[in-house]
Protein backbone atom coordinates (compact mmCIF):
# COMPACT_ATOMS: atom_id res chain seq x y z
CA UNK A 1 0.00 0.00 0.00
CA UNK A 2 1.16 3.11 -0.98
CA UNK A 3 0.21 5.98 1.15
CA UNK A 4 1.08 10.16 1.88
CA UNK A 5 1.12 12.11 4.78
CA UNK A 6 -0.11 15.63 5.24
CA UNK A 7 1.02 17.50 8.47
CA UNK A 8 -1.21 20.65 8.45
CA UNK A 9 -1.09 23.23 11.33
CA UNK A 10 -3.99 23.61 13.86
CA UNK A 11 -5.44 27.04 12.32
CA UNK A 12 -8.79 26.69 10.54
CA UNK A 13 -7.63 27.77 7.47
CA UNK A 14 -4.71 25.91 7.16
CA UNK A 15 -5.74 22.50 8.01
CA UNK A 16 -9.13 23.15 6.21
CA UNK A 17 -7.20 23.68 2.75
CA UNK A 18 -4.66 20.59 3.60
CA UNK A 19 -7.71 18.08 4.45
CA UNK A 20 -9.23 19.46 0.66
CA UNK A 21 -5.23 18.69 -0.86
CA UNK A 22 -6.30 15.33 0.49
CA UNK A 23 -9.08 15.16 -0.91
CA UNK A 24 -8.14 16.06 -4.21
CA UNK A 25 -5.32 13.40 -4.44
CA UNK A 26 -7.58 11.21 -3.39
CA UNK A 27 -10.39 12.67 -6.02
CA UNK A 28 -7.72 11.63 -8.73
CA UNK A 29 -5.31 9.04 -7.57
CA UNK A 30 -7.92 6.71 -5.09
CA UNK A 31 -5.02 4.26 -5.08
CA UNK A 32 -3.31 6.01 -1.74
CA UNK A 33 -4.18 6.26 1.41
CA UNK A 34 -3.71 9.30 3.39
CA UNK A 35 -3.04 10.26 6.53
CA UNK A 36 -3.53 13.53 8.03
CA UNK A 37 -1.98 14.60 11.66
CA UNK A 38 -4.20 16.53 13.77
CA UNK A 39 -2.67 18.56 16.98
CA UNK A 40 -4.74 19.60 19.02
CA UNK A 41 -3.53 22.90 20.27
CA UNK A 42 -3.82 24.84 23.58
CA UNK A 43 -5.55 28.05 21.91
CA UNK A 44 -8.20 29.20 19.77
CA UNK A 45 -7.91 28.00 16.05
CA UNK A 46 -11.62 27.82 15.29
CA UNK A 47 -13.57 24.82 15.98
CA UNK A 48 -12.40 22.37 13.16
CA UNK A 49 -14.45 19.00 14.80
CA UNK A 50 -17.47 19.47 12.76
CA UNK A 51 -15.88 19.80 9.72
CA UNK A 52 -13.38 17.20 10.49
CA UNK A 53 -16.28 14.68 11.95
CA UNK A 54 -17.96 15.38 8.22
CA UNK A 55 -14.61 14.23 6.21
CA UNK A 56 -14.15 11.20 8.44
CA UNK A 57 -17.61 9.68 7.89
CA UNK A 58 -17.53 10.21 3.89
CA UNK A 59 -14.07 9.43 2.67
CA UNK A 60 -12.70 6.08 4.45
CA UNK A 61 -9.67 6.55 2.55
CA UNK A 62 -8.61 9.62 4.40
CA UNK A 63 -7.52 8.72 8.09
CA UNK A 64 -6.64 11.22 10.80
CA UNK A 65 -3.88 10.56 13.41
CA UNK A 66 -4.48 12.54 16.22
CA UNK A 67 -0.65 13.76 17.78
CA UNK A 68 -0.23 13.26 21.13
CA UNK A 69 -1.45 16.81 22.62
CA UNK A 70 1.19 19.01 24.61
CA UNK A 71 1.01 21.51 26.62
CA UNK A 72 3.30 24.82 25.22
CA UNK A 73 5.72 26.34 28.69
CA UNK A 74 4.48 29.79 29.47
CA UNK A 75 6.48 32.26 27.77
CA UNK A 76 5.51 30.77 24.88
CA UNK A 77 2.23 33.26 25.22
CA UNK A 78 4.68 36.40 25.82
CA UNK A 79 4.80 37.05 21.90
CA UNK A 80 2.13 39.24 20.33
CA UNK A 81 1.36 36.62 17.73
CA UNK A 82 -0.69 33.93 17.75
CA UNK A 83 1.89 32.57 15.28
CA UNK A 84 4.79 32.04 17.56
CA UNK A 85 2.74 29.19 19.55
CA UNK A 86 1.73 27.65 16.49
CA UNK A 87 5.79 26.82 15.68
CA UNK A 88 6.80 26.44 19.27
CA UNK A 89 3.91 23.88 19.18
CA UNK A 90 4.68 22.08 15.99
CA UNK A 91 8.27 22.27 17.04
CA UNK A 92 8.03 20.45 20.05
CA UNK A 93 5.36 17.41 18.42
CA UNK A 94 8.38 16.40 16.35
CA UNK A 95 8.79 13.19 18.16
CA UNK A 96 5.41 12.41 18.14
CA UNK A 97 5.74 12.77 14.09
CA UNK A 98 8.75 10.94 14.27
CA UNK A 99 6.73 7.59 16.12
CA UNK A 100 3.72 8.31 14.25
CA UNK A 101 5.97 8.12 10.28
CA UNK A 102 7.36 4.92 12.04
CA UNK A 103 4.53 3.31 12.75
CA UNK A 104 2.48 4.33 9.43
CA UNK A 105 5.81 3.05 7.53
CA UNK A 106 5.52 -0.61 8.81
CA UNK A 107 2.36 -1.35 7.38
CA UNK A 108 2.81 0.53 3.76
CA UNK A 109 5.21 2.79 1.89
CA UNK A 110 5.45 6.19 2.69
CA UNK A 111 5.86 8.29 -0.66
CA UNK A 112 5.87 11.63 0.42
CA UNK A 113 5.58 13.99 3.72
CA UNK A 114 3.66 17.08 2.90
CA UNK A 115 3.92 20.10 5.65
CA UNK A 116 2.43 23.42 5.85
CA UNK A 117 5.04 25.88 6.27
CA UNK A 118 4.61 25.87 10.55
CA UNK A 119 5.99 22.43 10.19
CA UNK A 120 9.40 23.18 9.15
CA UNK A 121 10.58 21.35 12.30
CA UNK A 122 9.34 17.83 10.43
CA UNK A 123 12.07 18.36 7.58
CA UNK A 124 14.56 17.18 9.86
CA UNK A 125 12.73 13.87 10.78
CA UNK A 126 11.67 13.69 7.10
CA UNK A 127 15.25 13.77 6.02
CA UNK A 128 16.19 10.72 9.15
CA UNK A 129 13.67 8.60 7.36
CA UNK A 130 14.19 8.96 3.55
CA UNK A 131 10.84 10.13 3.31
CA UNK A 132 10.59 13.17 0.53
CA UNK A 133 9.07 16.08 2.01
CA UNK A 134 6.98 18.65 0.49
CA UNK A 135 5.79 21.84 1.56
CA UNK A 136 1.94 22.88 1.06
CA UNK A 137 2.04 26.77 0.96
CA UNK A 138 -1.35 27.39 1.85
CA UNK A 139 -1.24 31.37 0.13
CA UNK A 140 -0.64 32.64 -3.16
CA UNK A 141 2.36 32.48 -5.54
CA UNK A 142 2.90 36.34 -4.87
CA UNK A 143 3.18 35.52 -1.14
CA UNK A 144 5.67 32.85 -1.66
CA UNK A 145 8.11 35.04 -3.89
CA UNK A 146 7.65 37.17 -0.85
CA UNK A 147 9.26 34.29 1.81
CA UNK A 148 11.63 32.70 -0.73
CA UNK A 149 13.15 36.50 -1.14
CA UNK A 150 13.39 36.97 2.84
CA UNK A 151 16.26 35.89 3.19
CA UNK A 152 17.65 38.33 0.73
CA UNK A 153 16.04 41.05 2.37
CA UNK A 154 17.41 39.86 6.04
CA UNK A 155 20.95 40.24 4.40
CA UNK A 156 20.26 43.49 3.16
CA UNK A 157 19.27 45.23 6.39
CA UNK A 158 19.54 45.56 10.01
CA UNK A 159 16.41 47.28 10.61
CA UNK A 160 12.75 45.56 11.66
CA UNK A 161 10.56 45.70 8.35
CA UNK A 162 7.80 48.09 10.74
CA UNK A 163 11.00 50.75 10.89
CA UNK A 164 11.74 50.87 7.47
CA UNK A 165 9.92 53.67 5.74
CA UNK A 166 10.19 52.79 2.35
CA UNK A 167 8.65 50.45 -0.48
CA UNK A 168 10.20 46.89 -0.97
CA UNK A 169 10.82 45.76 -4.55
CA UNK A 170 10.14 41.99 -4.54
CA UNK A 171 10.91 40.20 -7.79
CA UNK A 172 7.87 39.20 -9.61
CA UNK A 173 6.01 41.49 -7.35
CA UNK A 174 4.31 45.23 -7.41
CA UNK A 175 6.62 47.49 -4.39
CA UNK A 176 5.42 46.73 -1.13
CA UNK A 177 5.39 49.23 1.88
CA UNK A 178 7.31 47.11 4.11
CA UNK A 179 4.78 48.14 6.68
CA UNK A 180 2.34 46.00 4.53
CA UNK A 181 4.71 43.07 5.22
CA UNK A 182 3.36 39.72 6.69
CA UNK A 183 2.68 41.14 10.23
CA UNK A 184 4.54 37.98 12.56
CA UNK A 185 8.03 39.30 10.61
CA UNK A 186 7.34 43.25 11.00
CA UNK A 187 9.65 43.16 14.17
CA UNK A 188 12.94 41.18 13.77
CA UNK A 189 13.21 41.31 17.14
CA UNK A 190 10.29 38.87 17.58
CA UNK A 191 10.39 35.17 18.26
CA UNK A 192 7.81 35.14 15.22
CA UNK A 193 10.43 36.49 12.69
CA UNK A 194 12.97 34.08 13.66
CA UNK A 195 10.71 30.86 13.18
CA UNK A 196 9.45 32.73 9.36
CA UNK A 197 12.94 33.21 8.59
CA UNK A 198 13.83 29.84 9.43
CA UNK A 199 10.88 28.55 7.01
CA UNK A 200 12.25 30.99 4.06
CA UNK A 201 15.89 29.42 3.98
CA UNK A 202 14.18 25.66 4.34
CA UNK A 203 11.38 25.92 1.54
CA UNK A 204 13.73 25.70 -1.45
CA UNK A 205 15.70 23.07 0.69
CA UNK A 206 12.17 20.81 0.16
CA UNK A 207 11.76 18.12 -2.43
CA UNK A 208 8.37 20.59 -3.87
CA UNK A 209 6.36 23.46 -3.63
CA UNK A 210 2.80 22.60 -3.22
CA UNK A 211 0.76 26.36 -4.06
CA UNK A 212 -2.88 27.00 -3.60
CA UNK A 213 -3.12 29.05 -6.49
CA UNK A 214 -3.72 28.54 -10.47
CA UNK A 215 -1.48 29.86 -12.92
CA UNK A 216 -4.23 32.82 -14.51
CA UNK A 217 -4.19 34.09 -11.35
CA UNK A 218 -0.34 34.78 -10.56
CA UNK A 219 1.42 35.01 -13.89
CA UNK A 220 4.34 37.24 -13.27
CA UNK A 221 5.07 36.19 -9.18
CA UNK A 222 4.84 32.55 -10.65
CA UNK A 223 6.96 32.96 -13.83
CA UNK A 224 9.72 34.87 -11.49
CA UNK A 225 10.26 32.41 -8.65
CA UNK A 226 10.33 29.47 -11.92
CA UNK A 227 13.03 31.53 -13.00
CA UNK A 228 14.83 31.89 -10.52
CA UNK A 229 14.85 35.08 -9.13
CA UNK A 230 13.43 34.85 -5.70
CA UNK A 231 16.07 32.41 -4.55
CA UNK A 232 19.09 33.54 -4.90
CA UNK A 233 21.66 31.59 -3.07
CA UNK A 234 20.87 27.77 -4.92
CA UNK A 235 18.33 25.82 -6.85
CA UNK A 236 14.12 26.93 -6.29
CA UNK A 237 12.86 23.29 -5.97
CA UNK A 238 9.75 22.54 -8.33
CA UNK A 239 6.17 24.83 -7.74
CA UNK A 240 3.26 23.04 -7.96
CA UNK A 241 0.30 24.88 -8.57
CA UNK A 242 -3.31 22.98 -7.68
CA UNK A 243 -5.46 25.27 -6.75
CA UNK A 244 -8.03 26.69 -6.53
CA UNK A 245 -8.78 24.45 -2.94
CA UNK A 246 -11.97 25.51 -1.11
CA UNK A 247 -14.12 23.72 1.44
CA UNK A 248 -17.81 23.52 -0.79
CA UNK A 249 -19.11 22.27 2.54
CA UNK A 250 -19.83 25.92 3.69
CA UNK A 251 -17.10 25.65 7.21
CA UNK A 252 -16.19 29.30 6.29
CA UNK A 253 -16.49 32.53 7.87
CA UNK A 254 -14.92 31.19 10.75
CA UNK A 255 -16.55 29.23 13.57
CA UNK A 256 -17.00 25.81 11.96
CA UNK A 257 -20.52 24.77 12.03
CA UNK A 258 -23.71 25.66 11.44
CA UNK A 259 -26.41 23.95 13.05
CA UNK A 260 -28.79 21.24 10.48
CA UNK A 261 -31.33 22.73 8.35
CA UNK A 262 -30.43 25.81 5.73
CA UNK A 263 -29.73 29.04 8.17
CA UNK A 264 -31.21 32.19 8.41
CA UNK A 265 -29.03 34.41 6.14
CA UNK A 266 -29.33 32.32 3.09
CA UNK A 267 -33.69 31.73 3.33
CA UNK A 268 -33.17 36.11 3.49
CA UNK A 269 -31.08 36.27 0.80
CA UNK A 270 -33.50 34.46 -1.56
CA UNK A 271 -35.96 37.09 -0.67
CA UNK A 272 -33.29 40.11 -1.84
CA UNK A 273 -32.52 41.33 -5.80
CA UNK A 274 -29.72 39.94 -7.88
CA UNK A 275 -26.45 40.87 -7.07
CA UNK A 276 -27.64 43.97 -4.43
CA UNK A 277 -26.24 42.28 -1.02
CA UNK A 278 -22.84 43.34 0.48
CA UNK A 279 -21.52 40.41 2.35
CA UNK A 280 -18.93 41.39 5.55
CA UNK A 281 -17.47 38.81 7.08
CA UNK A 282 -13.45 38.40 8.51
CA UNK A 283 -12.39 34.66 9.21
CA UNK A 284 -12.18 32.65 12.07
CA UNK A 285 -9.89 35.11 14.38
CA UNK A 286 -10.93 38.72 12.79
CA UNK A 287 -12.20 40.31 15.83
CA UNK A 288 -12.78 44.29 15.84
CA UNK A 289 -13.28 46.57 18.96
CA UNK A 290 -16.40 47.79 20.07
CA UNK A 291 -15.73 51.58 18.99
CA UNK A 292 -14.56 49.78 15.24
CA UNK A 293 -18.29 47.90 15.20
CA UNK A 294 -20.12 50.82 15.75
CA UNK A 295 -18.14 52.64 12.73
CA UNK A 296 -19.20 49.88 10.49
CA UNK A 297 -22.55 49.90 11.49
CA UNK A 298 -22.83 54.20 10.52
CA UNK A 299 -21.15 53.69 7.55
CA UNK A 300 -23.21 50.99 6.28
CA UNK A 301 -26.22 52.77 7.34
CA UNK A 302 -25.46 55.40 5.24
CA UNK A 303 -24.39 53.80 2.29
CA UNK A 304 -28.17 53.07 1.98
CA UNK A 305 -26.32 49.59 0.47
CA UNK A 306 -28.04 46.29 1.63
CA UNK A 307 -25.96 43.79 3.85
CA UNK A 308 -25.18 40.99 5.29
CA UNK A 309 -22.76 41.39 8.45
CA UNK A 310 -21.48 38.46 10.57
CA UNK A 311 -20.80 39.99 13.72
CA UNK A 312 -18.14 38.62 16.42
CA UNK A 313 -18.04 39.63 20.09
CA UNK A 314 -14.72 42.43 20.27
CA UNK A 315 -11.34 40.62 21.43
CA UNK A 316 -11.29 40.12 25.29
CA UNK A 317 -9.30 42.86 27.57
CA UNK A 318 -8.20 40.50 29.82
CA UNK A 319 -4.58 39.03 29.04
CA UNK A 320 -5.04 35.42 29.74
CA UNK A 321 -8.12 35.01 27.51
CA UNK A 322 -6.00 36.95 24.34
CA UNK A 323 -6.05 33.21 22.45
CA UNK A 324 -9.34 31.99 23.79
CA UNK A 325 -12.76 31.98 21.76
CA UNK A 326 -14.38 34.62 22.39
CA UNK A 327 -18.04 34.54 23.71
CA UNK A 328 -21.35 34.96 21.36
CA UNK A 329 -21.95 38.84 20.73
CA UNK A 330 -24.89 40.69 22.45
CA UNK A 331 -25.71 43.14 19.37
CA UNK A 332 -28.14 45.49 21.16
CA UNK A 333 -25.03 46.63 23.56
CA UNK A 334 -22.31 46.29 20.54
CA UNK A 335 -24.30 48.01 17.37
CA UNK A 336 -25.55 51.90 18.02
CA UNK A 337 -28.94 52.48 19.65
CA UNK A 338 -31.97 51.21 17.02
CA UNK A 339 -29.53 50.48 14.01
CA UNK A 340 -31.11 46.76 13.86
CA UNK A 341 -34.64 48.34 13.79
CA UNK A 342 -33.84 51.17 11.29
CA UNK A 343 -32.01 48.53 8.75
CA UNK A 344 -34.15 45.75 8.93
CA UNK A 345 -35.75 45.87 5.73
CA UNK A 346 -32.50 46.28 3.80
CA UNK A 347 -29.81 44.74 5.92
CA UNK A 348 -29.59 40.90 8.44
CA UNK A 349 -26.66 40.83 11.34
CA UNK A 350 -25.76 37.16 11.92
CA UNK A 351 -24.08 36.50 15.17
CA UNK A 352 -20.13 34.83 14.95
CA UNK A 353 -21.02 32.63 11.90
CA UNK A 354 -21.96 32.24 8.06
CA UNK A 355 -21.93 29.57 5.39
CA UNK A 356 -19.28 31.88 3.53
CA UNK A 357 -19.05 29.46 0.75
CA UNK A 358 -22.84 29.22 -0.03
CA UNK A 359 -23.47 32.76 0.92
CA UNK A 360 -20.95 34.32 -1.68
CA UNK A 361 -22.44 31.78 -4.39
CA UNK A 362 -25.50 33.16 -3.84
CA UNK A 363 -26.90 35.30 -6.53
CA UNK A 364 -28.30 37.89 -4.44
CA UNK A 365 -24.44 39.42 -3.37
CA UNK A 366 -22.53 41.54 -5.25
CA UNK A 367 -19.68 42.71 -3.14
CA UNK A 368 -17.59 41.16 -0.57
CA UNK A 369 -16.05 43.27 2.66
CA UNK A 370 -12.84 40.90 3.57
CA UNK A 371 -10.15 40.58 5.94
CA UNK A 372 -8.13 38.99 3.10
CA UNK A 373 -7.19 35.90 4.12
CA UNK A 374 -6.66 33.59 1.25
CA UNK A 375 -9.03 31.28 1.93
CA UNK A 376 -11.34 33.90 1.56
CA UNK A 377 -9.74 35.54 -1.52
CA UNK A 378 -10.02 32.39 -3.33
CA UNK A 379 -13.50 31.58 -2.32
CA UNK A 380 -14.60 35.35 -3.59
CA UNK A 381 -12.62 34.57 -7.18
CA UNK A 382 -14.83 31.05 -7.90
CA UNK A 383 -18.06 33.06 -7.03
CA UNK A 384 -17.04 35.51 -8.91
CA UNK A 385 -17.65 38.65 -5.97
CA UNK A 386 -15.49 41.64 -6.29
CA UNK A 387 -13.77 42.70 -2.46
CA UNK A 388 -12.73 45.63 -0.89
CA UNK A 389 -9.97 44.29 1.12
CA UNK A 390 -9.70 44.97 5.03
CA UNK A 391 -7.30 43.14 6.71
CA UNK A 392 -6.74 42.22 9.76
CA UNK A 393 -3.77 39.79 11.01
CA UNK A 394 -1.03 37.20 9.37
CA UNK A 395 -0.45 38.06 5.85
CA UNK A 396 -3.45 39.80 4.65
CA UNK A 397 -2.18 43.76 4.21
CA UNK A 398 0.24 41.97 1.60
CA UNK A 399 -2.88 40.16 0.44
CA UNK A 400 -4.59 43.94 0.10
CA UNK A 401 -1.20 45.04 -1.89
CA UNK A 402 -1.34 42.18 -4.52
CA UNK A 403 -5.37 42.07 -4.51
CA UNK A 404 -5.57 46.04 -5.42
CA UNK A 405 -2.12 46.90 -7.17
CA UNK A 406 -0.86 43.14 -9.27
CA UNK A 407 -4.82 41.56 -9.36
CA UNK A 408 -7.17 44.29 -9.28
CA UNK A 409 -10.10 42.55 -8.28
CA UNK A 410 -10.38 44.64 -5.02
CA UNK A 411 -10.93 48.12 -3.42
CA UNK A 412 -8.29 48.77 -0.51
CA UNK A 413 -10.05 49.62 3.08
CA UNK A 414 -7.76 52.22 4.36
CA UNK A 415 -6.76 52.81 7.84
CA UNK A 416 -5.53 55.78 10.35
CA UNK A 417 -2.19 54.99 11.77
CA UNK A 418 -3.30 53.42 14.47
CA UNK A 419 -5.18 50.84 12.30
CA UNK A 420 -9.47 52.81 12.85
CA UNK A 421 -11.45 52.89 9.91
CA UNK A 422 -14.06 55.53 9.90
CA UNK A 423 -17.71 55.79 9.17
CA UNK A 424 -16.93 57.77 6.09
CA UNK A 425 -14.70 55.50 4.69
CA UNK A 426 -16.66 52.26 5.07
CA UNK A 427 -19.42 54.27 3.66
CA UNK A 428 -17.10 55.44 0.25
CA UNK A 429 -16.00 51.89 -0.69
CA UNK A 430 -19.19 50.36 0.10
CA UNK A 431 -20.66 52.86 -2.19
CA UNK A 432 -17.91 52.53 -4.40
CA UNK A 433 -17.99 48.62 -4.92
CA UNK A 434 -21.49 48.21 -5.21
CA UNK A 435 -22.74 51.27 -7.72
CA UNK A 436 -19.41 52.60 -9.19
CA UNK A 437 -18.21 52.11 -12.67
CA UNK A 438 -15.23 51.07 -11.00
CA UNK A 439 -16.74 48.74 -9.29
CA UNK A 440 -18.31 47.59 -12.02
CA UNK A 441 -14.93 46.98 -14.22
CA UNK A 442 -13.72 44.93 -10.79
CA UNK A 443 -17.09 42.63 -11.30
CA UNK A 444 -16.07 41.74 -15.15
CA UNK A 445 -12.63 41.05 -13.88
CA UNK A 446 -13.64 38.72 -11.54
CA UNK A 447 -15.70 36.92 -13.18
CA UNK A 448 -13.25 36.44 -15.53
CA UNK A 449 -11.29 35.18 -13.06
CA UNK A 450 -13.49 32.93 -12.20
CA UNK A 451 -13.53 31.27 -15.45
CA UNK A 452 -9.92 30.85 -15.54
CA UNK A 453 -10.36 29.17 -12.40
CA UNK A 454 -12.49 26.50 -13.44
CA UNK A 455 -10.73 25.98 -16.49
CA UNK A 456 -7.51 25.08 -14.41
CA UNK A 457 -9.86 22.18 -12.19
CA UNK A 458 -11.14 21.51 -15.65
CA UNK A 459 -9.44 18.10 -16.96
CA UNK A 460 -6.22 19.05 -19.01
CA UNK A 461 -6.19 22.32 -17.27
CA UNK A 462 -3.23 24.03 -15.61
CA UNK A 463 -3.77 22.52 -12.10
CA UNK A 464 -4.30 19.30 -13.15
CA UNK A 465 -1.36 19.14 -15.02
CA UNK A 466 0.40 20.01 -11.83
CA UNK A 467 -1.20 17.71 -9.68
CA UNK A 468 -0.47 14.69 -12.11
CA UNK A 469 3.28 15.90 -11.89
CA UNK A 470 3.43 16.34 -8.23
CA UNK A 471 1.82 12.24 -7.97
CA UNK A 472 4.44 11.16 -10.67
CA UNK A 473 7.44 12.32 -8.51
CA UNK A 474 6.17 10.33 -6.30
CA UNK A 475 6.39 7.06 -8.13
CA UNK A 476 8.93 5.25 -7.64
CA UNK A 477 11.64 5.00 -10.79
Amino acid sequence: MESVVLYPSPGMGHLISMVELGKLILKHHPSFSITIFIVTPPYNTGSTAPYLARVSSTIPSITFHHLTTISLPLDSFSSPNHETLAFELLRLNNPSVHQALVSISNNSSVRALIVDGFCTAALSVAAQLNIPCYYFFTSGACCLASFLYLPFIHQQTTKSFKDLNTHLHIPGLPPVPASDMAKPILDREDKAYEFFLNMSIHLPRSAGIIVNTFEALEPRALKTILDGLCVLDGPTPPIFCIGPLIAADDRSGGGGGGGGGIPECLTWLESQSKRSVLFLCFGSLGLFSEEQLKEIAVGLERSGQRFLWVVRSPPSKDPSRRFLAPPEPDLNSLLPDGFLDRTKERGLVVKSWAPQVAVLNHASVGGFVTHSGWNSVLEAVCAGVPMVAWPLYAEQRFNRVVLVEEMKLAFPMEESEEGFVTATEVEKRVRELMESEEGNTLRLRIMAMKEAAETAMSDGGSSGTALTKLVNSWRPG
